[in-house]
C-alpha cells in the first residue's frame, strides 16, 4: 500500500466470492467468464484473476491482446486458465499470442491467414473463436460474411493450424426492457443460425457465448455454453433502471476512501473553486478532499454529489478540480469543525455507511457506473481484503 497517496481503493474479495455465487443461481450449467478486462474494471487485473481462480473460474476474458499477455505472465503458476481475447491490430504480435496459449477471437479470412502464418513460426495450433456480428454493428462477421469464415476456418482446421472452440457475439441491447427485448430476440435468432451454420461445417462441440452479464440475468434463452460475468460481478447492476444492485443481490466491491487534506472555516459570501460556482451562504468549515479528474472523479457530478463520514454526508461543493474537490462540513459545534485534517470520508462504496455509490456518482455525472470504477487511476491504491 502507498502509504504517502491520501486515498486507496478497498477492494473486498469476499464480496467478490458472493457476487459470483449469486450469478451462478441464474444458471449453474452454465460456465463463467470473469471478464477482467480494462484492469478488471479499474478494480485490478491480475489480483481480481487470481481470486477468482480461487473462487473456481476457469475463463477469463481481457479485451486488448496487450493486456491478455500481461495477464498470462500473472498467471504463469496457473496455466489451466484460460484466456480469451478479441481486439488487436492487423500486424499485431499473433506468434507471441498463440504462445501464451490465449483463446483468439476472429471475425474474418484475413485475421486466419496472419494466425496461420503466426502458428508456422509458433510451433503450435493456435485456438480460436469464431466471432458473428449479430446485430451489435462491431466485431464479428456479418450473416452474408460468416460462409467465408466458416470456410477460411474449415480449411485451417483441416491444415491443422487452429482448433476452432468457440462461437461467440455480443447482445447490443440486453440490458433493456421494452424495445430492447425484440432487438435481443434477434440477435438471438441471429446467432442460433450461425451455430447452426458452423455445426453444419463440422465445428460441433463449440463453445457458445452469447451473454455477458445483462444476457445472464434477463435473457435465459441466450446463455448457451458460457457467459461472460462483467459488471455485474463486480457488484453492479448492467441497468440501474431496469433492476438496482440491492434488488440483483449483489455487493460492489470497490469503495473509494480518502483522508482529508485540510479543513478550514470560510465565511459567509465566500466563493469555492473555480469560476466561484458554489458561494457559502453561511459560515462553514470546508474539508479538501485529495482527489480530482485526473483520479477519474467524474467533473461533471460537481455540485451533485456527496461523502460521507461517520454516518454523516457531506456535499461536494464547487467545481472538481484536477486533483482534488471539496465538500461543506457545516458550521460545526461550538466552533470546531466536524471533521479534522486526516479523517478518512467515503467516496463511493456500497451506501452502508452513507456513501454515494458508483450509481449515484453515474447519475450525477450523466454517465454509466462502468464508467465511474473503470476511470479511476491506476495512481489511486488498491488494497485486497
Amino acid at each position: 500500500m502507498d502509504t504517502d497517496f491520501p486515498a486507496r481503493a478497498i477492494i473486498d474479495l469476499s464480496a467478490l466470492e458472493k457476487n459470483l455465487q449469486q450469478l451462478r443461481k441464474c444458471d449453474p450449467n452454465v460456465q463463467a467468464m470473469a471478464i477482467v478486462k480494462a484492469n478488471a474494471y479499474g478494480h485490478g487485473g491480475a489480483q481480481i484473476a487470481r481470486a477468482a481462480l480461487e473462487f473456481g473460474v476457469k475463463w477469463f476474458g481481457v479485451a486488448q491482446l496487450a493486456e491478455a499477455m500481461q495477464l498470462r505472465k500473472a498467471l504463469k503458476d496457473f496455466p489451466q486458465a484460460r484466456i480469451f481475447t478479441w481486439i488487436f491490430s492487423p500486424d499485431a504480435d499473433l506468434e507471441a499470442a498463440i504462445k501464451a496459449d490465449l483463446d483468439i477471437a476472429v471475425s474474418n479470412p484475413q485475421t486466419l491467414l496472419a494466425i496461420a502464418s503466426a502458428v508456422r513460426a509458433a510451433g503450435k495450433k493456435a485456438r480460436i473463436h469464431l466471432a458473428v456480428d449479430t446485430g451489435m454493428g462491431r466485431e464479428g462477421a456479418l450473416p452474408e460474411k460468416l460462409a467465408p469464415l466458416l470456410s477460411a476456418a474449415e480449411l485451417a482446421s483441416e491444415e491443422g493450424t487452429v482448433a476452432v472452440s468457440g462461437i461467440w457475439s455480443h447482445l447490443a441491447r440486453g440490458d433493456e426492457a421494452g424495445a430492447g427485448e425484440a432487438a435481443t430476440a434477434r440477435q438471438l435468432a441471429n446467432f442460433r443460425q450461425a451455430c447452426e451454420a458452423a455445426e453444419q461445417r463440422g465445428f460441433t462441440g463449440l463453445v457458445r457465448h452469447l451473454s455477458a452479464s445483462s444476457g445472464l440475468l434477463w435473457h435465459p434463452q441466450a446463455h448457451f455454453d458460457l457467459a461472460r460475468y462483467g459488471i455485474a460481478m463486480y457488484g453492479l447492476t448492467p441497468n440501474p433502471a431496469r433492476a438496482t444492485t440491492a434488488s440483483l443481490q449483489l455487493t460492489p466491491i470497490m469503495r473509494l476512501e480518502a483522508d482529508l487534506i485540510s479543513v478550514k472555516k470560510l465565511p459567509a459570501g465566500h466563493p469555492v473553486s473555480y469560476g466561484g460556482t458554489w458561494v457559502a451562504p453561511r459560515d462553514t468549515y470546508i474539508g479538501i478532499v485529495p482527489l480530482g479528474y485526473a483520479d477519474g472523479i467524474d467533473r461533471h457530478a460537481s455540485g451533485k454529489i456527496w461523502v460521507a463520514a461517520n454516518g454523516h454526508k457531506y456535499p461536494q461543493v464547487g467545481r472538481i478540480c484536477m486533483d482534488q474537490f471539496m465538500v461543506d462540513l457545516g458550521s460545526g459545534d461550538e466552533g470546531k469543525a466536524p471533521l479534522a485534517p486526516g479523517a478518512t470520508v467515503r467516496v463511493w462504496g456500497d451506501g452502508s455507511q452513507g456513501e454515494p455509490t458508483a450509481d449515484d456518482w453515474a447519475k450525477a455525472a450523466e454517465t454509466i457506473n462502468y464508467t465511474i470504477v473503470t476511470g479511476l487511476n491506476p495512481r489511486v491504491p488498491r488494497v485486497y481484503i
